[in-house]
C-alpha cells in the first residue's frame, strides 16, 4: 500500500509509534507499505521549529533525510499542479500544509494517515487511522 503521511504521523512513527492509531501503526510497520512524506513536511517542521512551536522538530531537522530513511519513506515533491489544487480546493480549511497535503493525495491518488478530523470534511481523502 502506498501511502501519504502527515506531519504529526511522520513526528510519532519516528520517536512515538504507540501514538499512532491501530491500522496506522500497521500500515507503517508492514515492511511492504510505501510511505511518502511531502516536501510540506519539511516546510512545516522547519517554519515550526523555527517559531518554537514545535521544538521536538529540531532534533529531526538536522537529520532529516536520514529519519526519512530510517522510516523507509521517500519524498513527495510540491509541483505547480499540487499547488494549483491546494490553493483552489473547496475547503473552509486554512493550514496551508493541510491544504498541500490534501492537493497532493487527491492529486495522486493517495490515502492520507492522519489523525487530523478536519481531512474529513474533505471529499475524497481516503484517511487512514
Amino acid at each position: 500500500m502506498k501511502v501519504l503521511l502527515d506531519t504529526h504521523t511522520v513526528l510519532w512513527a519516528l520517536s512515538q509509534p504507540d501514538r499512532l492509531g491501530t491500522e496506522a501503526l500497521a500500515v507503517v510497520s508492514e515492511m511492504t507499505s510505501e510511505l511518502v512524506v511531502s516536501s510540506a513536511t519539511a516546510w512545516e517542521l522547519s517554519t515550526k521549529a523555527r517559531l518554537g512551536t514545535l521544538p521536538g522538530a529540531i532534533a529531526i531537522l538536522s537529520t532529516y533525510y536520514r529519519h526519512l530513511t530510517r522510516l523507509g519513506a521517500s519524498e513527495l515533491a510540491i509541483t505547480g499542479e499540487h499547488a494549483l489544487l491546494a490553493g483552489s480546493l473547496d475547503w473552509a480549511h486554512r493550514d496551508p500544509f493541510d491544504r498541500m497535503l490534501a492537493a497532493q493525495a487527491l492529486n495522486e491518488g493517495l490515502p492520507l494517515m492522519t489523525r487530523d478530523p478536519a481531512f474529513a470534511s474533505l471529499d475524497g481523502i481516503r484517511r487512514i487511522w
